[in-house]
């Protein structure tokens, strides 16, 4: 979870990482423009059965939420409140693994996966107004996981390994035996890193409008550790659209990006702290993802704004041993405007080709209206498959939080946040319970046990599900790793990065 190097390179032993969530069943085809579009993604009455079967076990009703035979690990999973203003349930979680008539982990639902039961923070945490977990839970044989009430939302993602491989089960004498190794990572994940990025660096580079600047790296076998870029300022906001990075790894160019997306920021400075990238208040915007090259590699930053820009650039390399197993690092950017809300359909993130893992993204919404922009499901195909391995039930449940409407508070967690709602940041926090989505929000998520293998191909749409009829700005900046060969849909678009609408 915590070996940024590992997700650099593609698994040794290959697994697809699939979900189960209370997604509507009615969504069946793509063709069928109603129920794949359907909304109804929860259990909220007795005519909902977005779930698997209802047993009794000893007298009492259990709802089967996943049930997966093989080997496997559940890596994420994701609770919201069933009412905005009550955090909390009756409801006992129950994990059945390999078959046993005995839970192996069972708990107060949100408790046990919020941070307040036996799973420490950050591993679990409380989002806004959702339980999220990060800590795996792996399965030799089988998995069935029950509630004792009735479900709401849900959302388990798990690995499905190949018949063949051999997983340790979980128990708890192996937790209890493994507590300071899980309390190490949970440490870890919370540390601060780079607090003085630029202490001994040079002055600032200048960049007049449409100029840029290369930055050439260590020759040979390598990997970018650390990468840290500083503007003098931010006061006009459009600066992190308008000032893009490169980066080239032997004689390809599979980074571009307005460093707004490819930092999480957004348009303009937003403070958060993630594992694999931060922004500072100070305005350093930092990134750990490893990017190794087996023989060069440069920076470029260039500026498409309309003024002259002043920034620091500090990077950190070190040796890599490239293997058969090492993939490079890519960083892309996609932009429309305007996006209708009607009809629902599916804007597509990306679509790659080739060899991979997908390790993240940052979503900026530009919504002209109050009411609630994010209903919309993810909706993840791996290899050419004709269904989605992973259907999700909502924008924000994708980016671990819910209650979106009323949910615009500033939060962030080792691997996601929101850095912006409405009018609210970090410098900026929600003091009201006003359901005000209007403007601009950013939202990022990035993955580490959950990474998502791609042998051939992945294809991720999101719906596009507002409350209203209007046109909105859709903005991504997505993260994966690839094969020198691999291939994405999406290129540089200059000529779309300023395009910033008001409301």
């Amino acid at each position: 979870m915590v070996s940024r190097e590992h997700i650099a390179q593609f698994p040794e032993t290959n697994f697809r990482l699939k979900q189960e969530s209370s997604y509507n069943r009615a969504s069946v085809n793509p063709t069928d423009s109603v129920g794949w579009f359907n909304n109804k993604d929860h259990n909220n009455n007795n005519k909902d059965h977005n779930f698997i079967r209802v047993e009794e076990i000893n007298g009492q009703k259990e709802w089967v939420l996943m049930d997966h035979k093989g080997a496997g690990a559940i890596v994420r999973t994701w609770m919201p409140f069933k009412n905005a203003q009550k955090p909390s349930t009756n409801s006992i979680i129950k994990f059945y693994l390999d078959g046993s008539d005995t839970p192996a982990l069972e708990g107060n639902m949100l408790d046990l996966l919020n941070g307040d039961g036996l799973i420490p923070f950050p591993l679990a945490h409380k989002s806004l107004r959702s339980a999220v977990s990060f800590f795996p839970i792996p399965y030799a044989k089988s998995c069935k996981i029950t509630v004792t009430e009735r479900p709401f939302f849900y959302q388990f993602t798990y690995r499905e390994y190949p018949a063949e491989t051999a997983i340790k089960t979980f128990t708890l004498e192996d937790y209890q035996q493994a507590k300071s190794a899980i309390e190490e990572v949970a440490t870890t994940l919370l540390q601060s890193e780079n607090k003085n990025e630029f202490e001994n660096a040079t002055d600032f580079h200048q960049l007049k409008p449409n100029e840029e600047k290369v930055f050439e790296l260590q020759k040979g076998t390598a990997a970018i550790k650390n990468l840290a870029l500083k503007l003098k300022s931010y006061q006009d906001s459009t600066v992190t659209r308008g000032v893009v990075i490169k980066i080239n790894f032997d004689g390809k160019e599979t980074v571009w990006s307005p460093i707004g997306d490819f930092f999480g920021t957004g348009v303009g400075l937003h403070p958060f702290k993630g594992w694999y990238r931060t922004v500072a208040e100070d305005g350093t915007l930092s990134s750990r993802w490893v990017m190794p090259y087996q023989k060069e590699a440069k920076i470029t930053i260039l500026n498409l704004g309309t003024t002259a820009i002043d920034f620091k650039l500090k990077t950190k390399v070190e040796t890599w041993q490239w293997d058969e197993n090492s993939m490079y690092f890519h960083a892309g950017f996609r932009q429309q405007y305007p996006v209708a809300t009607r009809p629902f359909s599916d804007w597509n993130y990306i679509t790659i080709k080739g060899r991979g893992v997908y390790v993240g993204d940052a979503l900026t919404v530009m919504n002209p209206v109050k009411k609630w922009w994010g209903e919309g499901d993810e909706k993840i195909y791996v290899d050419g498959e004709k269904f989605p391995s992973i259907f999700g039930t909502g924008t924000e449940d994708y980016y671990a939080y819910s209650w979106g409407g009323i949910s615009t508070d500033f939060y962030e967690h080792p691997f996601h946040a929101q850095p912006r709602s409405n009018v609210y940041n970090k410098f900026n926090r929600k003091t009201t319970n006003e359901r005000n989505t209007q403007g601009y929000s950013t939202e990022t998520r990035t993955r580490a046990l959950d990474g998502m293998p791609f042998s051939s191909s992945l294809k991720l749409d999101m719906e596009v599900w507002s409350w209203v009829d209007c046109d909105m700005q859709y903005t991504l900046g997505m993260y994966w790793y690839g094969d020198a060969n691999s291939t994405a849909n999406v290129k540089p678009v200059p000529e779309q990065v300023l395009i910033l609408p008001s409301w």
